[in-house]
């Protein structure tokens, strides 16, 4: 018989067992969320070393310092022209001869089609618009040689970055001997320099990896998301008040409730369908525009943002309402002088958090067009735009390797974006959150 005096009933050897049982579950649960998390932190981890293993090399470039003859016969008569006759000469001139005879002379060794055509793909085809860039700022340099830092071709940057080895095969490598020998050439002379790839900040997409930036996206990505806050912003928060505060409660604003929620996990893809059967087919806005991929967006990030804005609304004590009732304010006055603002951090950052899913979004804006090959940097709303995730999505399916490390040099920089807007909303919640 169990002695019920306090303290006795814990020292049967029944109940100890019981206890080491109920101690040792708790540590194996323990043990396994523990486990759990160590396994998803090594897994980031793992993610995100090799996107910087591959992607940092992204942001440097290699350049080659060629002599280059500014040979008078090629480049014509030009030093006595001015205005639109200057600048016409200027762009007629061959700069590829140019080059051509720079590295033939540099390297005479190189005698047939094929050996100068290998000299061509050293350098980069932009190195034409580097040298025009050069005799536009000094027409003075004209019959004389002078040295260029010119940007190598993708197959040079990726040899010199170790992407590409000297012992792989000749016939997969992408990199002659004869080529190697030359860059060996230029290397013992010191010609070869890594520099920072200033090229993929500020320019637009390229068919030549070593000219390929992500200044159009990022613009594009800026553009839509600001068409997406103008549009999902405004009806959210109205939404969220009146469904809140205004809304009476029957089983309409329950069947409107439920939508919505359902709406917050509907497969993104179904919000581009949508996009592409209305904004597109009916109003006939531009394909691939910032404007037509915010309204998509913003249908995407409206039924987050009104749930994010209804729990920011309710969160606020009722006596708050009541105070500003008995002062005599109006149902709307409540709402937007006292209500709203101290809702605010809160609908703020359910906002930031929406846009960041929707700077992430891919599925929708394929299917409204927002896939074209844009060179051009979009100057509004109505130009044709493509979007950082839509631009890994491209630099990933191309078949040039060149291209390996542009893609996750991209991913990094998507990747900070979000983690500044993520750590925005944080810092927000904690500046301006309220204990009630």
């Amino acid at each position: 018989m169990i002695d019920m005096k306090q303290g006795t009933i814990w020292e049967t050897k029944e109940m100890q067992a019981r206890l080491r049982r109920r101690y040792r579950k708790e540590r194996i649960f323990k043990s396994v969320g523990l486990g759990g998390l160590l396994v998803g932190l090594l897994a980031l981890a793992i993610l995100v070393a090799s996107v910087l293993d591959t992607g940092l090399s992204g942001f440097r470039e290699t350049r080659l310092k060629i002599d280059i003859y500014m040979n008078p016969e090629i480049i014509g008569n030009v030093k006595n022209l001015h205005g639109d006759a200057w600048t016409k000469q200027v762009r007629d001139v061959d700069y590829g001869a140019l080059i051509r005879n720079s590295l033939r002379t540099k390297f005479p060794d190189a005698k047939s089609r094929h050996d100068i055509f290998g000299l061509l793909k050293l350098v980069s085809s932009d190195a034409r618009v580097e040298i025009m860039n050069r005799l536009i700022k000094d027409r003075n340099i004209i019959g004389k040689t002078i040295p260029i830092n010119l940007l190598s071709s993708s197959i040079v940057d990726m040899y010199e970055k170790g992407q590409i080895l000297r012992s792989s095969d000749a016939s997969t490598r992408k990199i002659s001997n004869k080529q190697l020998a030359w860059l060996d050439k230029l290397q013992a002379e010191g010609r070869v320099t890594s520099q920072f790839n200033w090229t993929f900040l500020t320019s637009g997409d390229s068919r030549e990896p070593e000219l390929a930036g992500i200044l159009g996206a990022a613009v594009g990505s800026f553009l839509t998301l600001l068409v997406t806050l103008a549009i999902a912003f405004p009806i959210g928060v109205a939404t969220a008040i009146y469904l809140e505060e205004f809304a009476p409660k029957n089983k309409w604003t329950d069947l409107i409730e439920i939508n919505i929620n359902n709406l917050a996990a509907v497969p993104s893809i179904i919000f581009g369908l949508l996009g592409l059967a209305i904004f597109l087919n009916i109003f006939n806005i531009p394909r691939s525009s910032p404007l037509v991929g915010g309204l998509t967006l913003s249908l995407m990030t409206l039924p987050t943002l009104i749930i994010a804005s209804r729990a920011a609304i309710r969160a606020v004590p009722p006596s708050i309402r009541d105070a500003a009732i008995s002062m005599g304010a109006s149902p709307v006055q409540t709402q937007l002088h006292h209500v709203l603002p101290l809702s605010m951090p809160g609908i703020l950052t359910g906002t930031i958090l929406g846009m960041a899913q929707a700077l992430g979004e891919t599925a929708p804006l394929l299917m409204i067009g927002m896939v074209a090959f844009i060179v051009d940097i979009p100057k509004g709303v109505l130009d044709a735009a493509a979007v950082l995730p839509v631009q890994i999505f491209l630099w990933a399916d191309s078949p040039e390797r060149g291209f390996m490390e542009k893609t996750s040099a991209a991913i990094i920089v998507l990747l900070v974006f979000l983690v500044l807007m993520n750590g925005l909303a944080i810092w927000m919640r904690h500046k301006f959150e309220r204990r009630w």
